[in-house]
């Protein structure tokens, strides 16, 4: 069953349909029907995962940083400690993952937690590169019928992108034309920092590098808060992708739900100069999608660090929107953010007689908690609504684009293969070079 498809018989068979007879029998709560969670990486993004999971066993904890085991561990007492991810995966009575470490190593732990057969939950952004998205899609495909997935981009459960589907679904805009999404976060750094002291003894910095290219310890790199330390270190290409694979995971989501794209066709881009270590901030990137059964080709645009879309009205200020989406059409436009959205109809014709909103039974059913739908899932039918396809063909799209910014040019892409088929340099940078001794499939 397609996703699609899924959501909209959802609509009629209620939420009952996501817990399997067992549970309902039972009880969501008994023993035989607990997951048995690892959570690696325990703290920033983990911590918002830890009230989602307090009714399930988490038998396994595993961070590089020991004085987090630490702290974790009087939440969840009875996990068993582990500073590799790729020792904790061993643990035989593990069934369901969640992934909280590094970007650059999210692939890598939700590829390897599948080919054991566990479920996965996975923060964003999923890949750091065209191949991992790939790999990692293509492993869910091949086990969608035993595991369920999740990528982390939670913001999917606010109603309003519900809603904004809907709307462009029945036409609120006419037929529609072409799509933007924007951050306009700006963190700009000259390049990887300096070698700065020695890690602490019970911080397993070689480990954090992971499969990384190494580069020498600096404190600055871990001196964010919680849920931003990223932004001390995603910036830097061996470590992230910058606002791309950040915010962009989230905010390209408000157009992804929308759409029912698959991968695009070519992708163009354009910003600031290339820069060898740091991702840029100044970016605009540019994707041609074909048509479905329901709309026409469209172009499908990501801006970021200050670069914008021309707004459909003058007195339409898009730049107010932090990070927002744009939907254009043959009658006017819509425009939203996480939690609200703006119908703008233009034209002759876009007198609204043609829209006819859906009546109330009709409308998409509320997910609830991003991180319960996916437990529930891992219980019962595996459907969720930001699986390893529908999240993997969106950073690849996204990763795509940065492999047009690197080279800067306009790419023909073959979805089938994976490759690019006029500008064949640009091959070389779908995929990441890894450090000896670490593989993304083991």
């Amino acid at each position: 069953m397609k996703r699609r498809q899924f959501l909209a018989s959802s609509a009629v068979a209620g939420a009952g349909c996501l817990i399997a007879p067992s549970l309902r029998l039972f009880g969501a709560d008994a023993p035989s029907n607990k997951l048995n969670i690892a959570l690696i990486g325990v703290w920033g993004r983990a911590l918002a995962h830890y009230k989602a999971i307090e009714n399930e066993n988490v038998v396994a904890l595993c961070d590089v940083n020991e004085r987090r085991l630490g702290e974790a561990s009087a939440k969840f007492p009875k996990a068993k400690h582990y500073v590799d991810w790729r020792k904790c995966l061993e643990q035989k009575d593990i069934n369901a993952v969640i992934c909280c470490t590094a970007d650059h190593t999210h692939a890598f732990v939700a590829n390897w937690a599948m080919n054991r057969g566990h479920h996965v939950y996975c923060e964003k952004p999923l890949a750091n590169s065209v191949e991992e998205a790939r790999v990692v899609r293509a492993n869910f495909l091949k086990n969608r019928n035993k595991i369920a997935t999740q990528c982390g981009t939670q913001r999917h459960e606010y109603e309003n992108f519900n809603r904004v589907r809907e709307l462009i679904r029945d036409g609120v805009i006419g037929e529609l034309q072409q799509v933007s999404a924007w951050g306009n976060r700006q963190l700009r750094r000259p390049g990887y920092l300096p070698a700065s002291g020695a890690p602490p003894s019970d911080f397993h910095y070689d480990l954090w590098i992971g499969p990384s290219a190494f580069h020498p310890y600096n404190p600055d790199y871990f001196s964010g808060g919680a849920g931003m330390n990223c932004l001390q270190w995603n910036m830097y290409w061996d470590f992230g992708t910058g606002q791309v694979g950040d915010m962009g995971s989230h905010t390209m989501d408000i157009a992804w739900n929308a759409i029912d794209a698959g991968l695009p066709l070519t992708a163009q881009a354009a910003g600031e100069p290339w820069n060898p270590e740091v991702s840029p901030v100044a970016l605009e990137m540019h994707f041609e999608h074909p048509a479905n059964d329901w709309r026409p080709p469209i172009q499908v645009s990501w801006y970021q660090g200050g670069v914008m879309p021309a707004s459909p009205a003058p007195w339409v200020d898009l730049n107010k929107i932090g990070h927002g989406a744009l939907f254009e059409g043959s009658k006017g436009a819509l425009v939203s953010e996480f939690n609200a959205r703006l119908i703008i109809p233009s034209g002759n014709g876009a007198d609204m007689t043609y829209y006819k909103p859906r009546a109330k039974e009709a409308l998409i059913p509320p997910m609830g908690n991003f991180q319960q739908e996916w437990i529930k899932a891992c219980k019962g039918n595996l459907k969720t609504s930001c699986d390893f396809e529908y999240s993997g063909n969106m950073i690849e799209q996204m990763m795509l684009g940065l492999v047009a910014y690197r080279v800067g040019k306009k790419l023909s892409y073959d979805g089938a293969t994976g490759r690019v088929t006029d500008v064949l340099e640009a091959n070389e940078f779908l995929k990441r070079t890894y450090r000896p001794g670490w593989t993304l499939d083991g």
